[in-house]
């Protein structure tokens, strides 16, 4: 049965997180410089949590943390590059202690070139493979927490394709924006998925999300006024979510009592998607595709993960 729960679409962070203590838990945001990272950063500072800023511009999160601790949030910025596997694997190093929750929310969308990173493709490197050497790397931590939680922040862009196993880097493919987006999208459901599997004797579970359509830094290389032209000519809203609503499904994730225990799904507007049975059930921005919630799919990447992040 899918989850249901009271928030919906124009629910806030702050709603959803309503009642909800978290003094003593400790928690890391990826991404908390901008865009809804800051607002799940805040609603999870404000809850009581402490709160570490996982940002590649640190000038940027202390700002941000500045703001945070004149709210009397418990706060702190380290510099995390997810493209570069030294800077991930030191800020796994330098992590002492258990780790409650880990938001893995930065990410980048659509860039126009195809770029390699490592040898991989940008999109996917920064996207999954530095979340995926992340939070393996803080499996231990989470471990020590007792019902960690990991929560992915994914996209309905991953409806447009699965992962390409035989052609991860574009090099058959011609390379899309888009399609390159989709991809690691697809990856970060995926990612939830065998997580979950994994780590059940651990406590830990991990869960996926569709933040919503927000107008944020993320969009620098995305014509907004194509993209709204594009929605209207598909019968959709133009309507973006505030970041205070696209932060809600995230902490929705993280905290809510209703999700104790639950992993391995993908949810959007607050609610547990529906599973789609074809692209003709779907409107492009609404449900999970089954190849997304693949038990064979998650396992065969994350093997392959392993081996792309691997010294």
């Amino acid at each position: 049965m899918t989850i249901q729960t009271p928030f919906d679409e124009s629910s806030t962070a702050d709603e959803v997180a309503a009642g909800t203590d978290l003094t003593g838990k400790r928690a890391v945001v990826t991404g908390a410089s901008s865009g809804i990272g800051v607002e799940t950063a805040r609603t999870l500072a404000d809850h009581g949590a402490e709160v570490t800023l996982a940002v590649r511009d640190t000038d940027a999160g202390e700002k941000v943390a500045d703001d945070l601790r004149a709210r009397g949030g418990r706060v702190d910025v380290r510099p995390l590059d997810l493209a570069d596997r030294a800077s991930v694997a030191a800020f796994v190093d330098a992590w002492e202690g258990p780790l409650h929750l880990l938001v893995n929310n930065a990410g980048v969308m659509a860039l126009p070139e195809r770029i390699l990173v490592d040898g991989q493709e940008a999109q996917f490197a920064t996207n999954h493979l530095g979340h995926f050497q992340l939070a393996t790397g803080l499996h231990r931590a989470l471990a020590a927490a007792g019902g960690a939680r990991v929560v992915a922040v994914s996209s309905s862009a991953h409806l447009r394709l699965p992962v390409l196993f035989d052609d991860l880097t574009f090099d058959f493919v011609v390379y899309d924006p888009w399609i390159a987006y989709a991809q690691s999208k697809t990856a970060n459901v995926l990612f939830a998925v065998e997580a979950t599997r994994r780590w059940a004797d651990d406590g830990i579970t991990a869960n996926a999300l569709m933040p919503g359509g927000i107008a944020t830094g993320l969009q620098r290389h995305v014509d907004m006024e194509a993209l709204l032209a594009v929605r209207r000519a598909a019968g959709a809203s133009e309507s973006l979510k505030t970041v205070e609503q696209g932060a809600a499904t995230s902490v929705l994730c993280a905290v809510s009592p209703l999700l104790e225990g639950v992993g391995g799904r993908y949810f959007e507007d607050c609610h547990e998607a529906p599973v789609l049975a074809g692209r003709g059930e779907s409107d492009g921005r609404h449900g999970v595709a089954p190849y997304a919630l693949d038990p064979g799919n998650a396992e065969r990447l994350w093997t392959v993960s392993e081996a792309l992040v691997s010294p």
